[in-house]
């Protein structure tokens, strides 16, 4: 049940693009839903899917902006969601199931980046409550379509971003300490991948699989919070916005390769709970890994840690995961 945290030679890697990682597979009769899926890297996962015959729904914030990113894009159903909102998540939610349809991918992706300190109308700080207490509620209101599909493939986008701190337990809404915005991004990511792998061991006996994931970095709408010098260090632009050479960056093609493997492909059959990255199983890194270096640390696998983020995320929505 258990799959090791080992690379497994995919054939594939940082330049693989989403189409390639897809391996012409038909996902004809499939659904998915993608959150964030009209801009950056969602909008090519969108792409690829439907293009591949699956009927995808794109749950968006922004009606009018997702209309026009997604048009020309077949079998696409666009649908009204707040992730911050908890009442808006479960409206979205029972919509789709009252369609009937099982639910084989669902790929939690939507998220906001480095924000100033916000909080949601529960007082909640906004990355954790959007990036993951949102997609927590949504895959628990989901669950009976997932259940339904008979080999369902949840995925949680998380990031590299997991090396700058793991999930603080005692204040994870950032009350009695400082606010960091690049640790609270930090935490909302180590959250992700840590629902991967609750996610997969109770999921597993329904069929369900979870799946966490670094897609690379990209630059997207997520960078509208950076300074210039953050542009500067994360994305090789200088401070006129001229682009230098770098080639750790990936394109949105490239940035989706990682989605698109872990949601179709057959490499990962009898598999789950891992975190994944360049389209294959990321290799453990010690803790004390410089930031950016490949891998992931044990804090965002850690299956006590995950029971734990578990719990407290139930507390904090009210919603009990009926797995």
């Amino acid at each position: 049940m258990i799959t090791p945290q080992v690379p497994i030679a995919s054939g594939f890697g940082h330049n693989t693009t989403a189409t390639e990682a897809l391996d012409g597979r038909d996902l004809t009769g499939k659904t998915a839903i993608v959150t964030g899926g009209y801009s950056g890297i969602g909008l090519e996962t969108v792409r690829v899917l439907a293009e591949a015959g699956a009927v995808v729904v794109v749950p968006a914030r922004s009606l009018e902006k997702a209309r026009n990113a997604l048009a020309g894009i077949p079998r696409v159903e666009l649908e009204e969601l707040d992730l911050m909102n908890p009442v808006s998540v479960d409206a979205f939610a029972q919509r789709f199931l009252d369609s009937g349809r099982p639910l084989d991918i669902l790929v939690n992706g939507a998220g906001i980046m480095v924000p100033p300190l916000m909080r949601d109308t529960r007082g909640y700080e906004s990355q954790f409550a959007t990036n993951h207490l949102g997609h927590f509620q949504l895959t628990a209101r989901l669950w009976p379509a997932l259940k339904k599909a008979g080999g369902a493939r949840v995925i949680a986008v998380s990031s590299s971003a997991v090396s700058l701190g793991g999930v603080d337990f005692d204040d994870p809404n950032f009350e009695r300490r400082e606010y960091d915005r690049w640790i609270a991004y930090a935490q909302s990511k180590s959250a992700n991948a840590l629902f991967a792998v609750e996610l997969d061991k109770r999921g597993y006996s329904s069929g369900v699989r979870a799946f966490s994931l670094h897609p690379g970095i990209i630059e997207t709408d997520l960078s509208v919070n950076l300074t210039d010098d953050e542009m500067l260090a994360i994305y090789a632009r200088d401070k006129e916005g001229r682009r230098i050479e770098n080639h750790h960056l990936k394109t949105p093609e490239q940035g989706a390769a990682t989605s698109i493997w872990c949601a179709t492909s057959p490499q990962l059959d009898g598999k789950g709970g891992v975190y994944c990255e360049d389209a294959d199983i990321a290799k453990v890194v010690p803790d004390d890994s410089p930031t950016g270096q490949s891998g992931v640390m044990t804090w965002a696998i850690d299956p006590l840690l995950a029971e734990r983020l578990w719990q407290l995320s139930e507390d904090m929505t009210g919603v009990k995961f009926e797995t």
